[in-house]
Formats: structure tokens, C-alpha cells, sequence
């Protein structure tokens, strides 16, 4: 009998499902700041900066943050040069030059495929004809979503490669999340991450878009968003990804992603952001069909 692998506790499924709705709303909140002129590196960068100083406010009240090893250290710059970095650069360019919240969700979505490709490929990992159905099934459902107005032409091409730098950042970023979350709880991960990230981040700010930010006001339409976005996308979304990722593993807990274009486009629309029409639900439904068939698995 086949099924689905759900042996661990419903609090892992529940709270990595609170996750991915609130990154389905990300991009929507994500999209408004740009739609407001705000420069992508200050985004991030304030994204960043607002989460790392809330992150080491709750390590120092609670006592839980760990010093990590010399040896360790490398692993840390590397995580945050995978996400959020690279992944972010991805994101958000690739938002603003496709300026669809949908589509971007959509290629983001595509994470586990990407990341049990690569398990496949580096760790030998055998995958069941349920698996290949799953991740062949993806293309056409993306390819209806990307070919928005027919066949003839590639919407938004540059958009796409960036989205698509974001997805190879973060299965690199997993990989190594795995590895550090067997040796560090996830508020200490989670915050070098971001204060790690929020210091790459600093010079592209400071010398590309500090100018334009000084004669931007900052109104409440403004910063409610981004402390959304820092606040629950980055400080709480990323410590119950970590600790999914140490229960669960990274081609689990990878699946999940299937949930966030879903999240997007109903959200997107119900906000009134952008139009669902039907070739769009016919996309995410096969999109989102294929990665769950894609980490199929039989019961042992």
C-alpha cells in the first residue's frame, strides 16, 4: 500500500504549514514595497536588519544563543550567502522585473524538485516512478503560468532567471541547514543568518540605493510591510523551517513549497493585487499535483 510519509508529530506539519502561509503572503507584501519605488537592497537590507536586531533581542532575554565554533563559522557565511543573499537578490529582481507576486511563487515553488534532483545526482538517492511522474508533471504546469499570453512568447525571461537563482540558493541553503541544525539550535542559526545577511546586504544599500531612500517617506503603508515581512516571514517563518528541516529531513520538508503559490495567488487575489483566471488555477493545480507526487513515497 502506497501513502503518504506522516509519522511525526502534527505540530511539525502544522507549524511548517504556518510557515509557508505566511511566505505566500510574502510576496504579495513584497511586491506592494516595490510597487511604492522602495529600491530592492534597501528592502532587503531593512528586512534583514529589523529581523537580526528582534532575533538577538530574543537570544539575549532568552539565554539561547550558542557560540559557534571557529570551525563552524564558515558554514554560517556560506548559509547566509545562500539565503538570504543570493536568494533574495533572486527573489525580489525577479519580482520587480516579472511583477507578478503569482509567478514568482510558482517558480519558487519548484525548490523540491530542484532539491531531490540534486540529492539524486551528489548523494545517489534512488527516486520511485511516482517521484519522476511528479517532477516531469511540474513543467507544463509552469509552462502554463509562464506562457501567460499563449505559446509564442516568454514572458518576463530575465524575471525568470533571476526567480531561478533564488531556487538554487535555497537548496543550497537547506543542505547546509541540515548540517548546522544537528549542531545548533535554530534561534541561534536563525539569527547569524540574518545578521550575517543584513551586513552583506549594508554596501549594496549604502552606495546603490541610500539616495533614493532618503527621499522616500516612510508612512505606515510602507512599514507595515516590511516589519511583516521581517518580523513573521523572516524571524518566525525561518526558525520553523529549521526545525522542520531537523525532524523532517530537506526533501520533506522541501514539499511543502507546493503550499506557498496556492497561498499567493488566492491571497493576491482576495486583496484585490492581481486577476486568477482559470488558466492560472489549471498551472498551480498541476504544479502543485506534481511536487506532491514527486515526494510519493511507500510505506516501509
Amino acid at each position: 500500500m502506497k501513502t503518504f510519509n506522516l509519522k511525526r508529530r502534527p505540530l511539525t506539519y502544522f507549524s511548517i504549514s504556518i510557515a509557508m502561509l505566511f511566505w505566500g503572503f510574502s510576496f504579495i507584501w513584497t511586491n506592494r514595497v516595490l510597487l511604492m519605488g522602495f529600491p530592492v537592497f534597501a528592502l532587503v537590507f531593512f528586512r534583514m536588519a529589523i529581523a537580526g536586531v528582534v532575533l538577538l533581542l530574543c537570544t539575549v532575554v532568552f539565554k539561547k544563543l550558542e557560540i559557534p565554533r571557529k570551525k563552524d563559522m564558515v558554514w554560517f557565511f556560506l548559509l547566509a550567502l545562500a539565503e538570504p543573499f543570493l536568494y533574495f537578490i533572486g527573489e525580489v529582481f525577479g519580482m520587480k522585473l516579472s511583477g507578478s507576486p503569482t509567478l514568482a511563487s510558482i517558480v519558487i515553488a519548484t525548490i523540491p524538485v530542484f532539491s531531490m534532483l540534486f540529492a539524486m545526482i551528489v548523494y545517489h538517492e534512488k527516486l520511485s516512478w511516482w517521484n519522476m511522474t511528479g517532477i516531469f508533471l511540474t513543467v507544463p504546469g509552469i509552462t502554463i503560468v509562464v506562457f501567460e499570453n499563449g505559446f509564442g512568447k516568454i514572458e518576463h525571461p530575465a524575471g525568470l532567471a533571476m526567480l531561478f537563482l533564488a531556487v538554487f540558493s535555497a537548496v543550497a541553503y537547506t543542505l547546509i541547514v541540515k548540517k548546522l541544525s544537528n549542531l545548533y539550535n535554530s534561534i541561534t542559526i536563525n539569527t547569524l543568518q540574518h545578521v550575517i545577511g543584513a551586513f552583506y546586504f549594508l554596501p549594496l544599500f549604502f552606495f546603490l540605493d541610500y539616495p533614493t531612500v532618503k527621499t522616500i517617506p516612510f508612512t505606515w503603508e510602507l512599514i507595515r510591510p516590511l516589519l511583516l515581512l521581517a518580523i513573521f516571514c523572516s524571524c518566525l517563518c525561518y526558525l520553523l523551517l529549521i526545525n522542520t528541516v531537523r525532524e523532517l529531513g530537506v526533501s520533506r520538508t522541501s514539499t511543502f513549497t507546493s503550499l506557498i503559490p496556492a497561498v499567493t495567488a488566492i491571497g493576491a487575489f482576495l486583496l484585490g493585487d492581481e486577476m486568477l483566471p482559470s488558466r492560472k488555477i489549471v498551472g498551480i493545480t498541476i504544479v502543485v499535483l506534481g511536487l506532491i507526487l514527486s515526494q510519493y513515497t511507500k510505506k516501509m
